[in-house]
């Protein structure tokens, strides 16, 4: 059996179009984009003009809100940090929900440490955001509210607009996290009212290392990075050109072709989803309809989950448990335990995220593998033994 690879939430392989198009700038184009002679120039030429891409991709206002990082991590670091930091004498609330990413909840700590009032909002079964809760966080001091566009994890995708307006009617400033959502839904950051976004290359078949933050015009944040003041003195360091270049390209990609390629990935997302609740005691994670047209995501009794990965390794079908970002410790996934849980339940978690190499031929196997490894690791499980009983 061929690799059938269903892992593209914690990485998705570049694609041919996009190396292609960004390979000039690993050896020919070597510019570095701050420095005035030609071959400088022609490095920083091209990375305005994916700053122009990756603006239209979110339909900005104009290329300057778009600010180049080193990946998604650092752009939540950026605007976590940048915008409490820099509105502190607005106030010292910020609020964000239970399910954020790593990289958003542990600048929040940090803030915290640094006597910022944190809030961490809950969220339903599905991993929909309690707005209830949020707007009654909410308050004249809230300078910055953060809630991810889609969850990584279950697939749930948030009612953002309606996030903006609970926000925007009683704090400040609203950051969203789009990683898992950017090219695979459509983002408007102006009709949805956000101001300060994340994006990663690697999330768009684009080169790893490289990610961006919309910063909304008139959005005040500060550099968390300093140095040589290079991104509107907001992120220091030369810039990784090919990785630019690339993450611009596979945006523009992802632009024209999303809504096809969405579509085409629904009917297999949902076979899946029907041929593996087959097997018993499997349940599906996240919200049922308002999911990633691409995230299928599953718990199953009475066994873990690194297990059924490295299981799944062996038919050569790559699947995640959780996050990539969390997967070294053996703590159960932080949000499979927000959305009600209990610990032995959420460490039985299999996620699939299919991609443009996916194909309805693809079900089968995956469906056998998944039931064969169920039931091979129940055998071996005292859990299960106890359950059978």
């Amino acid at each position: 059996m061929s690799k059938i690879y269903l892992d593209h939430a914690s990485s998705m392989p570049m694609d041919a179009r996009v190396f292609e198009f960004a390979k000039p700038y690993l050896m020919a184009s070597h510019g570095n984009p701050s420095s005035l002679h030609s071959v400088g120039l022609q490095a920083k030429q091209a990375v305005e003009e994916s700053r122009s891409k990756i603006s239209e991709f979110i339909h900005a206002e104009n290329e300057s809100t778009i600010i180049f990082t080193g990946g998604a991590t650092e752009a939540n670091n950026l605007a976590v940090k940048g915008a409490a930091l820099r509105n502190i004498t607005a106030g010292k609330a910020v609020v964000a929900s239970v399910i954020e990413h790593m990289s958003v909840l542990n600048p929040m700590k940090e803030l915290q440490k640094n006597g910022f009032s944190v809030t961490f909002i809950p969220v339903d079964s599905t991993g929909i955001v309690d707005l209830k809760k949020l707007e009654g966080a909410l308050t004249k001091n809230t300078v910055l509210t953060t809630v991810m566009y889609a969850n990584n994890e279950i697939g749930t995708i948030e009612p953002i607009r309606e996030i903006s307006k609970i926000v925007h009617e009683k704090g400040l400033y609203l950051h969203v996290d789009a990683v898992a959502a950017a090219g695979r839904i459509p983002i408007d950051v102006q009709k949805d009212g956000i101001d300060l976004l994340t994006l990663s290359s690697n999330d768009l078949y684009g080169p790893q290392g490289a990610g961006a933050l919309y910063i909304k015009p008139g959005v005040k944040i500060q550099s968390v990075l300093l140095g040589g003041g290079q991104e509107r003195g907001l992120r220091s360091g030369t810039e990784n050109v090919f990785g630019i270049v690339g993450m611009g390209e596979a945006a523009h990609i992802a632009q024209k072709e999303m809504n096809r390629e969405s579509s085409r990935l629904l009917p297999i997302r949902d076979r899946l989803i029907t041929e593996i609740l087959k097997i018993d005691q499997s349940y599906l994670t996240g919200h049922p309809l308002q999911r990633l047209p691409h995230h299928a995501s599953f718990r199953f009794s009475y066994i873990e989950g690194e297990s059924i990965l490295l299981n799944m390794d062996m038919y050569d079908i790559q699947v995640s448990t959780g996050s990539a970002c969390s997967s070294k410790t053996l703590e159960p996934s932080h949000v499979l335990l927000a959305i009600g849980l209990k610990h032995e339940e959420a460490h039985g978690s299999m996620v699939l995220t299919i991609g443009r190499s996916t194909t309805m031929d693809d079900v089968e196997p995956v469906s056998k593998a998944s039931n064969e490894t169920v039931q091979r690791l129940r055998k071996m499980s005292p859990m299960s033994q106890e359950w059978r009983k």
